[in-house]
């Protein structure tokens, strides 16, 4: 079916042979018609099959009568990122050549008096994040009351991850007649009750099974343990040993980890560029041009990249970490694969990752291969665990420090010295090591301190904190436990009881 099957406008079909396109994508071909007639549509297709094209090309032939008011725009788009919504900026600079339509984007990270000036002079097009648009109604400056068409673009991730309350309000300030069209890659039961709340008798156009991962894209499981320094080094022998990437995105649960990963792969060679959400605008839109233009190889992104991105030369996906969520592995792989390219994704796994590999292979239908041997090749990270706690309470590690010092010999417990005597004196045998000499130290200090217990009488004994008396205690436990001899009270015994006693003389 061509494009000219599908009602839209000379305008709109002449930017769309400019572009090169011929043919609609599935999704396009069922919800453009369903668009132009008004209908409220809730569109679910794979990742790369078009769904940013499918509202907005019948959007340019909507609005091609009418004229737009200051601070009232005519449509609104929501978008979960900055990036998604300047890429729907993009699509609009392609396809829209032929009008002359006032696009506005409002996010996050740009002068706020720049998007001012946008939205006095009129807006048929406002493309925004909640946050941002949210900021601007609060000002006074953005009325919502002519909105005519509102498009909620990634609706499972915007209704799923905290912005639920945001576009509860943006829904009650549009019109209750506006056109609502939601647009998603996956759609869990529950997400779709709740966007059943914002739209009113929507066709629902589903072009594959919600969730469903591209036949284009090579999936593969690659065992690895949980260390960092561990996985870094398998991620590096995997990017090495494909001689067919160009490029790849690596993708990290955690924005620390972006970070980290970035800095190794550039000390190491590898030419990577980061992207998460704690950088400013500036520097995240130069990295993602940067990796667009070919000028990067490597893209170390947290999920903020995972949606709806279309970049679509890239040849590879890494995701370094196993997404929490199993639709954010369904988002990741399909960065690669698109538009009937082939791609390949690897994940690294290691046995703490069992269950939500479990969670995917059911989420998407099938079994995720392994790349290299699975998980058994891998040491099960608690049985080190238990090896460490047994170090702890036994003489495995006091053992070995002891023989480390010792010249590799080993010294039975009970013909070791005390490491340590109580505070305020040492013991005894601590004395007799030093030099051979048999005196106890009290003794000593007795000798010295006798002229002077004549005119100052013997001091109150320091009270101690609790803190220090249960190390002590502590300390006198471990001493018993390993096999020495407590003399006396044991290495507990308090300062005061050590110190020298004088008797006074008779005046």
């Amino acid at each position: 079916m061509p494009f000219s099957d599908l009602g839209l406008s000379e305008k709109v079909l002449n930017a769309v042979a400019t572009a090169g396109y011929t043919e609609p994508t599935p999704i396009q071909a069922e919800a453009i018609p369903h668009v132009l007639a008004r209908r409220d549509v809730l569109g679910i297709a794979q990742t790369g099959t078009g769904k940013t094209a499918a509202f907005t090309l019948p959007m340019l032939t909507l609005l091609e009568n009418g004229r737009a008011r200051a601070r009232m725009p005519r449509t609104l788009i929501l978008e979960p990122t900055r990036e998604l919504a300047a890429q729907v900026v993009e699509n609009f600079d392609r396809y829209g050549t032929n009008h002359k339509l006032n696009v506005a984007l409002i996010i996050g990270g740009v002068s706020f008096a720049d998007q001012d000036a946008k939205l006095m002079r009129g807006t048929d097009v406002l493309i925004a994040t909640p946050g941002r648009l949210l900021d601007h109604f609060e000002r006074g400056k953005l009325l919502l009351t002519g909105v005519e068409l509102l498009v909620i673009d990634e609706a499972d991730r915007m209704l799923d991850m905290g912005f639920i309350p945001d576009i509860e309000r943006i829904v009650k300030m549009v019109p209750f007649t506006r056109q609502t069209l939601f647009f998603s890659a996956t759609m869990p039961p529950e997400i779709e009750r709740l966007a059943d709340m914002f739209l009113h008798n929507p066709q629902r156009v589903e072009v594959a099974r919600p969730a469903s991962t591209a036949t284009t894209i090579t999936q593969r499981l690659v065992a690895t343990g949980s260390e960092g320094h561990a996985k870094r080094e398998r991620l590096r022998d995997l990017i090495r040993g494909e001689a067919e990437l160009k490029n790849g995105i690596i993708f990290c649960n955690r924005k620390r980890d972006v970070a980290l990963l970035q800095k190794s792969l550039v000390s190491h060679g590898f030419d990577a560029a980061a992207l998460h959400g704690d950088m400013d605008q500036r520097a995240r839109t130069t990295a993602l041009d940067a990796f667009r233009n070919g000028e990067t190889a490597l893209l170390v992104a947290s999920d903020v990249a995972a949606r709806g991105l279309d970049i679509p030369a890239v040849s590879h996906v890494f995701n370094f970490d196993v997404p929490h969520h199993p639709e954010d592995y369904v988002h990741r792989i399909g960065r690669t694969g698109r538009a009937g390219r082939s791609g390949t994704a690897y994940t690294l796994a290691s046995p703490e990752d069992s269950r939500s590999l479990g969670a995917i292979e059911v989420l998407i239908g099938q079994p995720i291969p392994w790349f290299d041997g699975d998980l058994s090749s891998v040491a099960d990270p608690s049985a080190d665990t238990g090896t460490r706690h047994r170090g702890r309470s036994g003489d495995t590690r006091r053992g070995a420090r002891s023989a480390k010092a010792g010249g590799g010999t080993s010294v039975p417990a009970a013909d070791r010295p005390k490491a340590r005597g109580a505070r305020g004196g040492a013991s005894p045998q601590r004395a007799e090591t030093r030099g051979g000499a048999a005196a106890p130290r009290a003794e000593t200090r007795g000798a010295v301190s006798a002229p002077r217990a004549e005119t100052r009488p013997l001091p109150e004994p320091r009270r101690e904190s609790g803190r220090a008396e249960r190390v002590r205690d502590e300390r006198g436990r471990r001493n018993e436990a390993d096999g020495e001899t407590p003399i006396g009270l044991g290495a507990h015994v308090p300062a005061f009881l050590l110190r020298p006693v004088s008797a006074k003389k008779d005046k």
